[in-house]
């Protein structure tokens, strides 16, 4: 079972790893038009449409969980949606390979370590067994996410490519805020466990249990994905809705083609989190986060190597990658070893 979920943690990541690359070949667009039609399927309409197909009553559910919970998880919902709007800013002053290495450590140990501790569960994690496995594979994972990030950072000064506006006190701080706002869907996950709870009552599969409180933790999410999108499209006189959808229809339909398939495989890493969190025994919940996270940055890696993304940087940059990646799966091994005890 735990082997299970682990897997299936690995799966989701693999997805978040990969969820970018489709988007990359959007020709001709805005950045914030492709964002958008990605978010459209990511945000929008897979999460309703699969909560659609699980629950018979689909407004009476949500009518039926306390407002105080709806409002908990959308507002986390939202606190991640502020994350990943300032991903941007923190690419613009450390360059992409440090940003998101700081940001993504932030976010693991942050959404990792506040749950179980807003739960009261500090003792478990200092006391028991796979409690301490726990914070040693965040320790190792974060050594590894570390590692991995210097990699990148070395490739990037190999290939001439430079931070934007380089600045190493403004890039950190962005880097830690980004973090910890990111974390918002680690809170909204753990909040909506009642909405989870209800999902089960109302005969959905433990499986797949999860799956309805992404409407309302996507949703919140989405407010401040598309406010941010379309308040740049509508008032910066370089951007413009109107040009980028005027396109031929060949360049719409790949371009739409590239961004929803993007989307659709950004909203598969949590369905398969939701699958994975199922396979974890409800009192080591904590280490769902730092799973997926550290298995973010692996299959990053992975599929960089696989695209060709380094093949300029031979030598040093690939070698430190793969010890980099090797000491997330001892990481992964780690915790795992703690839960199977």
């Amino acid at each position: 079972m735990v082997i299970a979920g682990i897997g299936w943690h690995m799966v989701g990541a693999a997805s978040a790893a990969s969820f970018y690359a489709p988007i990359e070949k959007v020709k001709k667009w805005s950045w914030e038009t492709t964002w958008a039609v990605a978010g459209i399927f990511s945000w929008v309409l897979l999460p309703v449409g699969v909560s659609l197909i699980l629950l018979p009553h689909f407004l009476s559910f949500y009518s039926g969980i306390a407002s105080g919970v709806i409002l908990r998880v959308f507002l986390f919902g939202c606190m991640w949606g502020i994350g990943n709007v300032n991903y941007g800013l923190t690419m613009r002053y450390l360059g992409m390979s440090l940003g998101i290495g700081v940001a993504i450590g932030v976010t693991l140990v942050v959404g990792t370590i506040i749950p179980p501790l807003a739960h009261g569960m500090f003792l478990t994690l200092v006391t028991t067994r796979s409690g301490v496995f726990t914070l040693a594979g965040i320790a190792l994972a974060l050594a590894g996410i570390a590692v991995v990030s210097w990699a990148g950072h070395l490739k990037e000064l190999r290939q001439g490519v430079r931070a934007e506006e380089f600045n190493l006190t403004k890039g950190l701080l962005l880097a830690v805020l980004c973090g910890i706002f990111s974390s918002g869907m680690s809170f909204a996950i753990d909040a909506a466990s009642p909405i989870a709870a209800a999902a089960r009552h109302a005969g959905v599969a433990p499986l797949y249990a999860a799956l309805p409180s992404y409407v309302i933790i996507m949703g919140g999410g989405a407010l401040v994905n598309f406010a941010y999108c379309f308040g740049r499209l509508a008032f910066l006189q370089d951007l413009s809705l109107r040009r980028d959808l005027a396109e031929p229809r060949p360049v719409l339909l790949k371009n739409a083609s590239m961004a929803a398939s993007g989307g659709i495989m950004w909203y598969l890493q949590f369905f398969f989190y939701a699958w994975g969190a199922a396979n974890i025994p409800l009192r080591l919940s904590y280490v769902n986060w730092m799973l997926h996270m550290s298995g973010y940055v692996l299959f990053g890696g992975l599929v960089g190597l696989a695209l060709g993304e380094w093949r300029r940087a031979q030598g040093r940059p690939v070698r430190l990658l793969w010890v980099g990646m090797t000491i997330i799966i001892l990481a992964a091994n780690l915790v795992g070893l703690g839960m199977a005890s």
